[in-house]
């Protein structure tokens, strides 16, 4: 199985296709496993690079740093598969290193796909907003990953599916830092020159389109694309959207 040996971890990671790196960072109910919908795709035209956040699947934590060292884990990634410059697709979670290696190494970066995040950075009144419209809108229980009611109720064994590559995750542990990791601010997401597309589902009750849209203002020359009918796994609930979406970003951005 592929390790890569980094700084105080064996970090697993994939690698399919040749051509221009496109890679992608899962949210927390994900790995490596939850980009089966895009990597047949992608492959065909890119070199697509898919690996389990520390703490995740196959990439024990033992120093318990958590996302503190999402970035820095990332970067010796790229490092160690001698990629000087890749796209980033990130799901939820995921973005947090995504927009932290675009603003602290712009030149490693193509372009980034936002997609059901906000990026996680440090700013006090985005993160109340965030959080009144998260609370406001989970269904109680919780849907699983977010996903909208459709997608529930037309696909009982997708749902399934989700739930069984979320459960190949260790628990997570209390007092392991989640969501944090990055002196990214708000003026730093606004100067931003890497070309971005925020992505998100028109029904996401975990990061609700409002937020995005903000987002989307605040980063000059961004593109907003929300997909009808589903909720915070759009990748995942109609992956051919987003991979329409995705596809035809990555192919003016990246050569």
């Amino acid at each position: 199985m592929p390790y890569a040996s980094l700084p105080g971890i064996d970090l697993y990671y994939e690698s399919h296709g040749e051509g221009p790196a496109v890679t992608f960072l899962h949210g927390a109910g994900g790995n490596h496993i939850s980009w089966w919908q895009q990597v047949p795709t992608f492959s065909a035209q890119y070199r697509c690079i898919t690996f389990d956040h520390r703490g995740f699947g196959r990439s024990v934590d033992a120093e318990r740093l958590g996302s503190g060292r999402y970035v820095e884990d990332l970067v010796a990634l790229l490092d160690h598969l001698d990629v000087a410059r890749t796209a980033l697709v990130a799901q939820s979670m995921g973005g947090l290193a995504a927009l932290g290696l675009a603003v602290r190494h712009p030149e490693r970066v193509s372009c980034l796909v936002m997609a059901d995040n906000w990026g996680w950075f440090d700013d006090a009144g985005l993160r109340e907003r965030w959080n009144a419209l998260r609370i406001e809108r989970t269904e109680s229980p919780p849907a699983p990953g977010g996903i909208a009611r459709r997608y529930r109720a037309e696909n009982p064994r997708g749902v399934f599916l989700y739930q069984q590559i979320a459960a190949l995750n260790p628990p997570r542990e209390p007092g392991v830092p989640f969501l944090e990791g990055g002196a990214v601010t708000r003026r730093d997401v606004a100067r931003l020159e890497t070309p971005v597309l925020w992505l998100v589902g028109a029904e996401d009750p975990t990061v609700p389109p409002e937020i995005v849209r903000t987002m989307h203002e605040l980063t000059p020359g961004s593109e907003y694309v929300e997909i009808d009918g589903c909720g915070h796994s759009v990748y995942f609930e109609d992956a051919p959207a987003f991979n329409r979406a995705v596809g035809a970003f990555l192919a003016r951005h990246v050569r």
